[in-house]
C-alpha cells in the first residue's frame, strides 16, 4: 500500500468481475484502503477464496440485468462502483460471427450500462459517488490487430463513462475509465494457452510492451484507489491509459 493507506475508510464499494485478475486485485486493495467491498462474480469457486477482511462475495451473473438489480438492492447504497466484467474475442471483423459480436457487447458494455443503472441511482441521493470503468487501451486509444469486437466495445464504455460524467458532474457523481494494456492474469493466460504455441504467444505479448514486460494487477488497482478516493475528486471523465507505453 501507499503512504495514503485507509484513504478509503467508511466508504462502500462494489467491484464487478471480482474473483480473479484486475477485479479481485481491486477489491482487495479497496479493502486494503478501508472500504467495505462487495465483490461480485459469476465464478463462485474463486470467488469463495476472497477472504480478505472487508470483502463480503455475492455470486452474480452481470449480463443477467434483473440478477443485477436484486444483488445492489440487497446491498444497499454504494460510494464506489467498479465495473470490470470483460471478455477478448480474438479475431478482425472477417473472423468475427454476430454471436462473438453481441456476445462482446452483452459482457463488455451491458455489464456496466445494468450496474451503473443499479447503482446510480443511491449515489444521486446521497450527492456523492465514484464510477470506475475498466475500458482498455485497444478502443478509442489505438487500434491492435484481431481486436475488432473488443476494441468495439472497449471504446464504447468509454463513450459511456463520458457520458455518466457530463450529465451528473453537477450532482456529485464522478465516472472515469481505466484503459489498461496487456496485463498478467488468468484470463490472459487462457488465452495465451488457445495458440498453438504458447511460449511464442506469451513472447509476442511482452514483446508489444515498449517496457519489455506485462502489467501487474495490482497497479491497476492502485490506479482504481486514487480514481476511488477523494484525492481524485476534480477528476472526471478521463480515461487514463496506463499500458506500459504500447500506445505511445
Amino acid at each position: 500500500m501507499s503512504a495514503n493507506a485507509r484513504r478509503l475508510e467508511g466508504k462502500t464499494a462494489i467491484v464487478t468481475a471480482a474473483a480473479q485478475g484486475i477485479g479481485r486485485a481491486i477489491a482487495e486493495r479497496f479493502a486494503e484502503e478501508g472500504a467495505i467491498v462487495h465483490a461480485c462474480d459469476v465464478d463462485e469457486v474463486h470467488l469463495s477464496s476472497l477472504v480478505t477482511s472487508g470483502i463480503k462475495t455475492h455470486k452474480l451473473d452481470c449480463s443477467d440485468e434483473v440478477a443485477v438489480d436484486r444483488v445492489f438492492g440487497e446491498i444497499g447504497p454504494s460510494d464506489i462502483l467498479v465495473n470490470a466484467v470483460g471478455w477478448v474475442f480474438h479475431g478482425a471483423i472477417l473472423d468475427t460471427g454476430l454471436d462473438a459480436w453481441r456476445r462482446s457487447f452483452l459482457l463488455n458494455v451491458d455489464t456496466a450500462f445494468f450496474a451503473i443503472r443499479a447503482a446510480l441511482p443511491s449515489m444521486l441521493e446521497a450527492g456523492k459517488g465514484s464510477i470506475i470503468n475498466i475500458a482498455s487501451a485497444a478502443s478509442s486509444v489505438k487500434g491492435f490487430p484481431n481486436r475488432a469486437a473488443y476494441g468495439a466495445t472497449k471504446a464504447a464504455l468509454v463513450g459511456l463513462t463520458k457520458a455518466i460524467a457530463a450529465d451528473h458532474v453537477a450532482q456529485g457523481i464522478r465516472c472515469n475509465a481505466i484503459c489498461p494494456g496487456t496485463v498478467e492474469s488468468p484470463s490472459l493466460q487462457e488465452r495465451i494457452n488457445q495458440f498453438a504455441d504458447p511460449v511464442a504467444a506469451r513472447a509476442a505479448f511482452i514483446a508489444r510492451q515498449p517496457m519489455g514486460r506485462l502489467g501487474t494487477p495490482g497497479e491497476i488497482a492502485a490506479l482504481a484507489a486514487y480514481l476511488a478516493a477523494d484525492e481524485s475528486a476534480y477528476m472526471t471523465g478521463s480515461s487514463v491509459i496506463i499500458d506500459g507505453g504500447s500506445v505511445n
